[in-house]
């Protein structure tokens, strides 16, 4: 079995104190509003702290002004967080704005520091700006040490864009009729749909939504139009996007509950990547985690440095790569390109069928190839396809096909190479479907022979995408804290659905030798025969065992060695004992090799 390890990953919050030029600690996500020039700030008593420490000082501000619909908010601030929503759509238009204001610093200084706080607030031709600033920095070098909180909140009309840009804090919007551009330079984003007011007409083509975080995570809900998000590191979730989507992330996950109508560019340093449905061009890449797919009316260009690829369907040119994980494509259309250096790729070639009938076909040549795992490919019977089959390092045993298939075995150039290639012709030929391994099998079925197993792969593929939906809908998830014991690792998923079907086709699951090895209760060596150590014979034994549910070990083939040597490893290893794989609940018989070395000395 496969042990695999994640990185951990811990969120630690940050606190920056006055001090220098440093003038900001952000706790819930407080932003800071200037009041009017010569307004003096509230006071209130100090807070009355559970647990002993300063006391904390603070102002309350509030303002409005009115304005027209389909204008602008503009609001700016070198600290605080930010919420913003909506007036109620029978109210007159306006901007209405409170900030509540914080420290902790002394009591001889707190006055100073609030009422230095700056907020310009007007009305322009575009709409309404506001802008907020630190007090100046004389100020803020007397108060060193102290703390400093600032909160936004405005109420914008329905029809209202907002723009939006804080150096330190939170932003936090409800649905916003127009666009919307959010950025911070440390806190997370979290927008409702945005483009509401435009979803009716259609905005695709238009930018209507545009995030940047240094670090936080971004969710937003439907966006009415072009979607761009950037964050240094944290996650990005997303509902339906009418354009394109542009996402990337320098850590996070990337998650699309919904379809993106447009192109899509995702790209994540080492997140997985969730894409719920596509209309168009795809293109997808992320540094080490895994890949899923709902339905994609489009093309696919996907790759990932080390986790699993799983699609459910893409009507058009797949080009998908993995590292090391394995690709499960549960049902090809169009021309298809998958390689990866180490897992297993099982595909379900169905091309869509013409309206007059007759035998379906690949668009162009496809090809799906694997360093050390094996290929599981099914055809549909009235597939039109030349079908090219090579294992690089192996015999034709390694090749299993149906026989109505009719491959033919045919030697490789040059004479005497270790690779075997077969050669099957369906229903006439047509585009070249090339399958390639270097240490795997290749096993080539009909899709009606695996029909239950199929759909029972397709409903598991929706429930997972259904269960994306419903996550990316509620709330931005947390980044997790990983372990080494940890069950939520890159490829678990995919490889726990190839473990299931290995299971299904060949009644056991396949293991490495050196994790069979482990699995071993009781394995005494064999004897070295004396009439073979008399005739001076000597070399390897190599035998495929299985693991039967009692544990008890039977070999079910010779694969390599001398007769007299063969006979005693056989019989030292019909008296082993195994421990049985468990899925589900239930133990699983385990296939792998043995292999001996008889040396003489």
């Amino acid at each position: 079995m496969k042990m695999s390890f994640t990185n951990t990953v811990v969120v630690v919050a940050r606190s920056v104190v006055l001090c220098g030029t440093a003038a900001a600690c952000l706790l819930g996500g407080a932003t800071a509003l200037a009041a009017a020039p010569g307004t003096p700030p509230a006071w209130t008593e100090p807070a009355k702290n559970p647990e002993p420490g300063p006391a904390h000082f603070s102002a309350e501000r509030s303002g409005a002004i009115e304005t027209k619909e389909k204008l602008t908010l503009r609001l700016t601030t070198d600290l605080g967080s930010v919420r913003v929503v909506l007036l109620d759509p029978s109210d007159p238009p306006a901007v209405r704005y409170s900030v509540h204001i914080e420290t902790d610093a002394r009591s001889s200084l707190a006055q100073k520091l609030l009422a230095n706080y700056s907020v310009r607030a007007k009305s322009t031709p575009a709409g309404v700006e506001i802008i907020g600033a630190l007090p100046p920095a004389a100020l803020r070098n007397a108060s060193a040490g102290a703390q400093f909180w600032v909160q936004y909140e405005v109420a914008v009309p329905p029809t209202y864009s907002v723009e939006i840009k804080t150096e330190a804090g939170d932003i936090d919007t409800s649905d916003i009729g127009g666009t919307a551009s959010l950025a911070t330079q440390g806190g997370n984003i979290h927008a409702g749909s945005i483009g509401v007011n435009w979803a009716s007409s259609g905005s695709a083509g238009h930018q209507v939504a545009r995030f940047e975080t240094d670090g936080g995570h971004i969710q937003v809900q439907d966006v009415a139009g072009d979607l761009t998000a950037f964050t240094a590191g944290g996650h990005i979730n997303t509902g339906n996007v009418a354009g394109d989507a542009s996402l990337r992330t320098g850590g996070g996950h990337i998650r699309v509950g919904g379809h993106i109508v447009g192109r899509a560019d995702l790209d994540t340093d080492g997140g997985n990547i969730t894409v719920g449905g596509a209309n168009s061009f795809v293109s997808v890449r992320t540094g080490g985690g895994q890949i899923d797919f709902g339905e994609v009316r489009g093309s696919v260009r996907a790759q990932t440095g080390g986790g699993g690829i799983r699609v459910l369907y893409v009507s058009g040119p797949m080009q998908v790569e993995s590292s090391s994980g394995s690709i499960c494509l549960t049902r090809v259309a169009g021309t298809v390109q998958a390689s990866t250096r180490e897992g297993t790729i099982t595909a379900w070639i169905n091309p869509d069928s013409p309206s007059s009938g007759g035998n379906v076909r690949l668009a162009g040549a496809s090809q799906l190839s694997s360093g050390n795992g094996d290929l599981i490919v099914f055809l549909p019977r009235n597939l039109a396809a030349t079908i090219e089959a090579v294992v690089t390092s192996g015999d034709v045993r390694r090749i299993e096909a149906d026989p109505s298939l009719h491959m033919a075995v045919q030697p490789m150039q040059p004479s005497g190479s270790p690779a075997v290639r077969a050669i099957g012709t369906l229903n006439g030929g047509g585009a070249p479907l090339r399958l390639r391994t270097a240490g795997g099998k290749i096993r080539l079925q009909f899709l009606d022979s695996q029909t239950a197993l199929h759909e029972s792969m397709i409903r598991e593929q929706q429930e997972r995408l259904r269960t994306v939906v419903s996550v990316s809908a509620t709330s931005v998830i947390p980044r997790p804290v990983l372990t080494p014991d940890s069950s939520d690792t890159k490829s678990d998923w995919l490889e726990s659905w190839i473990n299931s079907l290995e299971v299904a086709m060949t009644g056991g699951l396949r293991e490495n030798p050196t994790d069979f090895r482990k699995r071993l209760t009781y394995c005494p060596p064999p004897s070295y025969p004396a009439l073979a150590q008399r005739a001076g014979v000597q070399g390897t034994v190599k035998l495929q065992v299985r693991v039967l549910k009692d544990g008890r070990v039977e070999v079910q083939k010779l694969l390599e060695g001398e007769p007299s040597l063969a006979d005693a490893a056989i019989a030292t290893v019909k008296n082993w004992r195994a421990q049985p794989i468990w899925m589900n609940g239930k133990p699983v018989e385990v296939i792998s090799l043995v292999t001996f070395n008889f040396q003489l000395h």
